[in-house]
């Protein structure tokens, strides 16, 4: 690992909580969590359940929490990970309601919470999401860099990514995210993710990739709900408003960072290549979940794609804005049809590509924009 990876990157994200309000706070494993919170909340107390002591003794009384803290009297208190421990979540209710305390409830998956019914304090707790690092928190100088490292902020600042991605893994993949369902087979749920990862961008297929891993459809269904559960993946619904033509009703699922699919794909993008497209498409997807979570959390993202593969690859709000990527260094006009077309289906108030072209410019009602130019608008909300 490098020597830098515990360099604290300034992060976008902002808690954003009137004084009294709760939240929880949710986000993949190694996305930073943890950081933010050492950085942001110096003087709260911290109750992480990843520490064996702490969490047996939470466990095996959860009124510690209503003993310890009834009379604490400003700030949040912070329980990291606490799907670990469903049943405090009780306690937090009561300190809530009867003490006015505050509480930060970081965690990677709900998934075990609300598969054991846990109290979700119906609204108390209002929800944050936190995301690997985004265009506000670091420069894209080397897109083939990145494409490798990927965005967890650990591997980005590794002289050494691979590593990580293989630690990250072998130590939470295919143990911890295995472990969320019913007794999951580990090398199969290993063979998903490679197949997952390699199919990553593409519509999904849930027989075609049972078939690739030897399992039924209904299992990988699962495998996906799971990634998508613990914030490890993303399904895009295709929009299907058409007028004029026969739409694709099968959605897309991403995985939640371009350098982990690429590790577990076992592939090295290079500048020219289709493998540079897809990893380009992936990266700007990643910047829009990112402006959502932490701007525009109603955004809603889709894409659209004719019986005839036409394809936008993403339609914002209901096509407010349409946006194809390209990963060349120049945009053909041919590779302007997927707009043009869908444009017959009705106005969009915006067209855009995305791509390696030097300088904007604009082809009709189409805008051409260099990734960084776009970046720039979109944070700076043009």
């Amino acid at each position: 690992m490098s020597q830098y990876i515990n360099k604290y990157i300034k992060r976008a994200f902002q808690l954003n909580l009137p004084k009294g309000q709760s939240a929880f706070l949710w986000g993949p494993r190694q996305a930073g969590k943890s950081s933010w919170v050492r950085e942001n909340l110096p003087g709260s107390p911290v109750i992480d359940l990843l520490k064996s002591d702490t969490f047996s003794e939470y466990a095996s009384r959860p009124s510690l929490l209503r003993e310890r803290y009834s009379e604490h009297s400003s700030g949040l208190i912070v329980i990291d990970e606490v799907q670990k421990l469903p049943s405090l979540l009780d306690e937090v209710h009561w300190l809530i309601e009867n003490k006015g305390i505050s509480f930060l409830l970081t965690g990677s998956s709900a998934r075990q919470l609300k598969r054991g019914k846990a109290n979700m304090l119906g609204g108390r707790a209002w929800r944050r999401t936190m995301t690997p690092l985004c265009y506000p928190e670091v420069t894209y100088s080397d897109l083939e860099a990145v494409f490798s490292s990927g965005l967890l902020p650990a591997a980005f600042l590794s002289e050494t990514p691979e590593e990580f991605h293989r630690a990250y893994v072998s130590d939470y993949l295919k143990e911890e995210i295995a472990a969320e369902g019913e007794k999951q087979n580990l090398p199969t749920f290993s063979e998903f993710l490679r197949v997952a990862a390699i199919t990553s961008s593409e519509l999904l297929n849930y027989t075609n990739v049972g078939r690739e891993c030897g399992v039924s459809a209904k299992v990988v269904k699962n495998y996906f709900q799971i990634l998508e559960d613990t914030h490890l993946g993303y399904r895009i619904p295709p929009w299907n408003k058409s007028r004029n033509r026969r739409m694709v009703e099968t959605e897309k699922f991403y995985l939640f960072d371009v350098g982990l699919t690429n590790y577990l794909a076992k592939r090295a993008p290079k500048l020219k290549t289709p493998e540079f497209g897809k990893s380009f498409e992936q990266l700007i997807l990643m910047e829009l979940v990112s402006y959502r979570a932490y701007k525009d959390p109603e955004l809603a993202i889709s894409f659209w794609r004719t019986s005839s593969k036409q394809e936008v690859d993403f339609i914002l709000n209901d096509k407010v804005v349409a946006i194809e990527v390209k990963g060349g260094s120049q945009v053909r006009d041919h590779e302007l049809k997927g707009l043009a077309l869908l444009s017959e289906d009705g106005a969009v108030k915006r067209k855009i590509v995305v791509s390696l072209e030097a300088e904007p410019r604009r082809v009709g009602d189409v805008e051409i924009l260099p990734f960084s130019v776009f970046l720039e608008k979109l944070w700076g909300e043009d």
